[in-house]
Protein backbone atom coordinates (compact mmCIF):
# COMPACT_ATOMS: atom_id res chain seq x y z
CA UNK A 1 0.00 0.00 0.00
CA UNK A 2 1.05 3.47 -1.04
CA UNK A 3 1.95 6.04 1.50
CA UNK A 4 -0.57 8.56 0.07
CA UNK A 5 -3.22 5.69 0.37
CA UNK A 6 -1.97 5.21 3.67
CA UNK A 7 -2.48 8.81 4.43
CA UNK A 8 -5.83 9.29 2.94
CA UNK A 9 -7.46 6.41 4.87
CA UNK A 10 -5.89 7.69 8.57
CA UNK A 11 -7.38 10.99 7.52
CA UNK A 12 -10.96 9.46 6.41
CA UNK A 13 -11.22 6.51 9.44
CA UNK A 14 -10.00 8.75 11.91
CA UNK A 15 -11.42 12.57 10.66
CA UNK A 16 -15.19 10.74 10.82
CA UNK A 17 -14.06 9.17 14.45
CA UNK A 18 -15.56 12.29 16.46
CA UNK A 19 -19.11 11.61 15.45
CA UNK A 20 -19.07 8.15 16.39
CA UNK A 21 -17.25 9.23 19.74
CA UNK A 22 -20.15 10.89 20.53
CA UNK A 23 -22.28 7.69 20.38
CA UNK A 24 -20.30 6.54 22.95
CA UNK A 25 -21.22 8.39 26.22
CA UNK A 26 -24.13 7.87 28.19
CA UNK A 27 -24.84 4.65 29.88
CA UNK A 28 -21.79 2.96 29.98
CA UNK A 29 -18.88 4.26 31.75
CA UNK A 30 -16.29 5.73 29.80
CA UNK A 31 -13.60 3.57 30.92
CA UNK A 32 -15.93 0.78 30.16
CA UNK A 33 -16.18 1.64 26.34
CA UNK A 34 -12.10 2.29 25.96
CA UNK A 35 -11.93 -1.06 27.36
CA UNK A 36 -14.44 -2.61 24.91
CA UNK A 37 -13.34 -0.83 22.28
CA UNK A 38 -9.57 -1.82 22.53
CA UNK A 39 -10.04 -5.49 23.83
CA UNK A 40 -12.43 -5.82 20.32
CA UNK A 41 -10.18 -3.70 18.53
CA UNK A 42 -6.70 -6.45 20.22
CA UNK A 43 -8.91 -9.53 19.30
CA UNK A 44 -9.09 -8.86 15.58
CA UNK A 45 -5.82 -8.05 15.23
CA UNK A 46 -4.98 -11.12 17.17
CA UNK A 47 -6.76 -13.13 14.56
CA UNK A 48 -4.82 -11.50 11.96
CA UNK A 49 -1.19 -12.27 13.42
CA UNK A 50 -2.26 -15.73 13.51
CA UNK A 51 -4.23 -15.94 10.67
CA UNK A 52 -0.96 -14.65 8.73
CA UNK A 53 1.42 -16.73 10.68
CA UNK A 54 2.41 -13.48 13.09
CA UNK A 55 4.05 -14.70 16.43
CA UNK A 56 3.47 -12.67 19.07
CA UNK A 57 6.62 -13.44 21.48
CA UNK A 58 8.31 -10.56 22.87
CA UNK A 59 11.32 -10.65 25.63
CA UNK A 60 9.84 -9.51 28.94
CA UNK A 61 11.91 -5.81 28.83
CA UNK A 62 9.96 -5.38 25.38
CA UNK A 63 7.02 -5.92 27.11
CA UNK A 64 7.36 -3.51 29.77
CA UNK A 65 8.20 -1.05 26.80
CA UNK A 66 5.03 -1.93 24.94
CA UNK A 67 2.77 -1.85 27.73
CA UNK A 68 4.28 1.96 28.30
CA UNK A 69 2.45 3.16 24.82
CA UNK A 70 -0.70 0.78 25.35
CA UNK A 71 -0.77 2.82 28.44
CA UNK A 72 -0.37 6.04 26.73
CA UNK A 73 -2.17 5.50 23.31
CA UNK A 74 -4.98 3.18 23.79
CA UNK A 75 -5.22 4.24 27.48
CA UNK A 76 -4.50 7.28 28.56
CA UNK A 77 -5.44 9.62 25.72
CA UNK A 78 -8.57 7.72 24.89
CA UNK A 79 -9.70 8.25 28.26
CA UNK A 80 -8.63 11.65 28.41
CA UNK A 81 -10.68 12.32 24.90
CA UNK A 82 -13.86 10.64 26.00
CA UNK A 83 -13.73 12.78 29.22
CA UNK A 84 -13.09 16.06 26.86
CA UNK A 85 -16.41 15.42 24.90
CA UNK A 86 -18.12 15.95 27.75
CA UNK A 87 -17.22 19.27 27.81
CA UNK A 88 -16.60 20.17 24.55
CA UNK A 89 -18.33 19.95 21.02
CA UNK A 90 -16.88 17.32 19.07
CA UNK A 91 -15.70 19.91 16.36
CA UNK A 92 -13.77 21.25 19.16
CA UNK A 93 -12.34 18.18 20.43
CA UNK A 94 -10.24 17.58 17.21
CA UNK A 95 -9.46 21.36 16.60
CA UNK A 96 -7.50 20.51 20.11
CA UNK A 97 -6.21 17.10 19.09
CA UNK A 98 -4.84 18.92 15.85
CA UNK A 99 -1.95 19.89 17.96
CA UNK A 100 -0.63 16.38 17.65
CA UNK A 101 1.13 17.51 14.66
CA UNK A 102 3.29 20.26 16.60
CA UNK A 103 3.86 17.40 19.76
CA UNK A 104 5.44 15.18 17.48
CA UNK A 105 7.68 17.54 15.67
CA UNK A 106 8.94 18.40 19.13
CA UNK A 107 8.90 15.53 20.15
CA UNK A 108 10.72 13.66 17.22
CA UNK A 109 13.50 16.67 17.46
CA UNK A 110 13.81 15.98 20.93
CA UNK A 111 13.77 12.21 21.05
CA UNK A 112 15.28 11.35 17.35
CA UNK A 113 17.35 14.29 17.06
CA UNK A 114 15.80 15.31 13.52
CA UNK A 115 15.96 18.04 11.84
CA UNK A 116 13.20 19.91 11.39
CA UNK A 117 12.56 21.39 7.68
CA UNK A 118 11.37 24.63 7.70
CA UNK A 119 8.94 24.53 5.26
CA UNK A 120 7.43 21.42 7.83
CA UNK A 121 7.14 24.01 10.25
CA UNK A 122 5.37 26.56 7.96
CA UNK A 123 3.15 23.77 6.70
CA UNK A 124 2.63 22.83 10.21
CA UNK A 125 1.64 26.39 11.11
CA UNK A 126 -0.43 27.38 8.22
CA UNK A 127 -2.51 24.02 8.95
CA UNK A 128 -3.36 24.88 12.31
CA UNK A 129 -3.68 28.30 11.60
CA UNK A 130 -6.49 27.16 9.17
CA UNK A 131 -7.87 24.88 11.78
CA UNK A 132 -8.65 27.90 13.62
CA UNK A 133 -9.99 30.16 11.20
CA UNK A 134 -12.57 26.93 10.49
CA UNK A 135 -13.14 26.68 14.07
CA UNK A 136 -13.20 30.36 15.09
CA UNK A 137 -16.98 30.82 15.98
CA UNK A 138 -16.55 28.59 18.25
CA UNK A 139 -13.05 29.32 19.65
CA UNK A 140 -14.42 32.86 20.22
CA UNK A 141 -17.28 31.76 22.45
CA UNK A 142 -14.53 29.39 24.46
CA UNK A 143 -14.64 30.90 27.65
CA UNK A 144 -12.16 29.81 29.79
CA UNK A 145 -13.65 31.15 32.77
CA UNK A 146 -16.48 28.59 32.49
CA UNK A 147 -16.59 24.43 33.05
CA UNK A 148 -15.10 23.64 29.80
CA UNK A 149 -11.84 25.34 30.77
CA UNK A 150 -11.09 21.84 32.58
CA UNK A 151 -12.64 20.16 28.84
CA UNK A 152 -9.20 22.13 27.22
CA UNK A 153 -7.21 20.96 29.41
CA UNK A 154 -8.29 17.25 29.34
CA UNK A 155 -8.01 17.54 25.59
CA UNK A 156 -4.22 18.61 25.20
CA UNK A 157 -3.23 16.06 27.96
CA UNK A 158 -4.92 13.44 25.99
CA UNK A 159 -2.89 14.63 22.81
CA UNK A 160 0.51 14.77 24.67
CA UNK A 161 -0.35 11.43 26.10
CA UNK A 162 -0.93 10.17 22.06
CA UNK A 163 2.23 12.05 20.57
CA UNK A 164 4.09 9.99 23.65
CA UNK A 165 2.60 6.81 22.57
CA UNK A 166 3.19 7.19 18.78
CA UNK A 167 6.68 8.13 19.28
CA UNK A 168 6.87 5.19 20.92
CA UNK A 169 5.48 3.27 18.13
CA UNK A 170 8.21 4.76 16.05
CA UNK A 171 11.17 4.09 18.11
CA UNK A 172 9.84 0.58 18.23
CA UNK A 173 9.86 0.52 14.19
CA UNK A 174 13.09 2.16 14.08
CA UNK A 175 14.44 -0.86 16.30
CA UNK A 176 12.80 -3.59 13.87
CA UNK A 177 10.09 -4.92 16.31
CA UNK A 178 7.00 -5.66 14.31
CA UNK A 179 4.33 -3.22 13.51
CA UNK A 180 1.25 -5.26 14.10
CA UNK A 181 2.29 -7.79 16.50
CA UNK A 182 3.28 -4.46 18.97
CA UNK A 183 0.41 -2.60 18.09
CA UNK A 184 -2.02 -5.84 19.26
CA UNK A 185 -0.17 -5.95 22.44
CA UNK A 186 -0.45 -2.17 23.27
CA UNK A 187 -4.07 -2.33 22.44
CA UNK A 188 -4.14 -5.21 24.83
CA UNK A 189 -2.48 -3.76 27.56
CA UNK A 190 -4.56 -0.46 27.05
CA UNK A 191 -8.06 -2.21 27.41
CA UNK A 192 -6.24 -4.12 30.60
CA UNK A 193 -5.28 -0.54 32.21
CA UNK A 194 -9.09 0.54 31.70
CA UNK A 195 -10.33 -2.07 33.12
CA UNK A 196 -8.11 -1.97 35.98
CA UNK A 197 -9.02 1.54 36.21
CA UNK A 198 -13.33 1.04 36.23
CA UNK A 199 -12.54 -2.10 39.18
CA UNK A 200 -10.65 0.29 41.14
CA UNK A 201 -13.35 3.51 40.56
CA UNK A 202 -15.85 0.02 41.30
CA UNK A 203 -18.52 1.04 38.71
CA UNK A 204 -20.15 -1.48 37.17
CA UNK A 205 -19.39 -3.27 33.55
CA UNK A 206 -22.81 -1.77 31.93
CA UNK A 207 -23.25 -2.19 28.15
CA UNK A 208 -25.77 -0.57 26.09
CA UNK A 209 -27.45 -3.11 23.28
CA UNK A 210 -28.59 0.54 21.25
CA UNK A 211 -28.14 0.83 17.51
CA UNK A 212 -26.08 3.61 18.29
CA UNK A 213 -23.86 2.40 20.81
CA UNK A 214 -22.98 -1.05 19.08
CA UNK A 215 -22.98 0.50 15.82
CA UNK A 216 -20.28 3.17 16.78
CA UNK A 217 -18.62 0.57 18.85
CA UNK A 218 -18.16 -1.82 16.45
CA UNK A 219 -16.95 1.34 13.86
CA UNK A 220 -13.86 2.75 16.47
CA UNK A 221 -12.99 -0.71 17.21
CA UNK A 222 -13.03 -2.04 13.52
CA UNK A 223 -12.31 1.02 11.79
CA UNK A 224 -10.49 4.02 14.03
CA UNK A 225 -8.45 1.19 15.56
CA UNK A 226 -7.82 -1.98 13.74
CA UNK A 227 -7.61 -0.08 10.35
CA UNK A 228 -7.03 3.77 11.43
CA UNK A 229 -4.01 2.80 13.93
CA UNK A 230 -2.36 0.19 11.54
CA UNK A 231 -2.68 2.88 8.39
CA UNK A 232 -1.25 5.76 10.56
CA UNK A 233 1.45 3.62 12.96
CA UNK A 234 2.86 2.12 8.78
CA UNK A 235 2.85 5.41 7.84
CA UNK A 236 4.76 6.75 10.83
CA UNK A 237 7.38 4.09 10.48
CA UNK A 238 8.12 5.08 7.00
CA UNK A 239 7.86 8.97 6.28
CA UNK A 240 8.70 10.05 10.11
CA UNK A 241 6.12 11.51 13.22
CA UNK A 242 6.78 15.00 12.13
CA UNK A 243 5.03 14.13 8.60
CA UNK A 244 2.80 11.59 9.34
CA UNK A 245 1.63 13.59 12.30
CA UNK A 246 -0.02 16.26 9.92
CA UNK A 247 -2.75 14.30 8.94
CA UNK A 248 -4.48 15.31 12.25
CA UNK A 249 -4.15 18.96 10.81
CA UNK A 250 -7.12 17.41 8.27
CA UNK A 251 -9.06 15.64 11.06
CA UNK A 252 -11.08 18.31 12.16
CA UNK A 253 -11.95 18.99 7.90
CA UNK A 254 -13.38 15.65 7.39
CA UNK A 255 -15.65 16.38 10.32
CA UNK A 256 -16.87 19.28 9.62
CA UNK A 257 -17.53 18.08 6.33
CA UNK A 258 -19.81 15.12 8.02
CA UNK A 259 -21.37 17.79 10.18
CA UNK A 260 -22.10 19.31 6.84
CA UNK A 261 -23.96 16.67 5.81
CA UNK A 262 -25.45 15.35 8.74
CA UNK A 263 -25.95 17.88 11.39
CA UNK A 264 -26.60 21.13 8.82
CA UNK A 265 -23.65 23.48 9.28
CA UNK A 266 -23.49 25.90 7.19
CA UNK A 267 -20.48 27.12 5.54
CA UNK A 268 -18.94 30.47 5.60
CA UNK A 269 -16.37 32.56 4.42
CA UNK A 270 -14.34 32.20 7.34
CA UNK A 271 -14.52 28.38 7.10
CA UNK A 272 -13.94 28.66 3.69
CA UNK A 273 -10.71 30.23 4.01
CA UNK A 274 -9.83 28.05 6.69
CA UNK A 275 -9.99 25.08 4.68
CA UNK A 276 -7.70 27.34 2.06
CA UNK A 277 -5.13 27.43 4.76
CA UNK A 278 -5.22 23.87 5.47
CA UNK A 279 -4.75 22.78 1.87
CA UNK A 280 -1.82 25.38 1.24
CA UNK A 281 -0.24 23.85 4.56
CA UNK A 282 -0.34 20.55 3.39
CA UNK A 283 0.81 21.19 0.21
CA UNK A 284 3.78 23.04 1.91
CA UNK A 285 4.54 19.09 4.34
CA UNK A 286 4.26 16.85 1.88
CA UNK A 287 6.56 18.73 -1.19
CA UNK A 288 9.71 16.50 -2.18
CA UNK A 289 12.67 17.58 0.07
CA UNK A 290 15.36 18.73 -2.14
CA UNK A 291 17.67 16.27 -0.20
CA UNK A 292 14.41 13.60 0.03
CA UNK A 293 14.92 10.11 0.30
CA UNK A 294 12.68 7.10 -1.68
CA UNK A 295 11.68 6.06 2.18
CA UNK A 296 10.62 9.87 3.20
CA UNK A 297 7.70 10.83 0.46
CA UNK A 298 4.39 10.03 0.16
CA UNK A 299 4.05 8.26 -2.88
Amino acid sequence: MTNFILYAVTVLVWGSSWIALTFQLGEVPVQVSVAYRFFLAALIMYVFCRVTGRRIRFPLRDHLRIAVQGLLLFCTNFFLLYQCTNYLTSGLVSVIFSTLVVWNILGSALLFRVHIPGRVLTGAALGLAGITVVFWPELRGFDLASGASGGLLLGLAGTLSASAGMLFSARFQKRGLPLFETTTLAMFYGALFMTTLNLVIGEPFTFEYSVSYVGSLLFLAVFASVIGFGCYLTLLGRIGPERAGYTSVLFPVVALTLSTLFEGFEWTALSLSGVALVLIGNVFILLKPKTGTANTKLQ
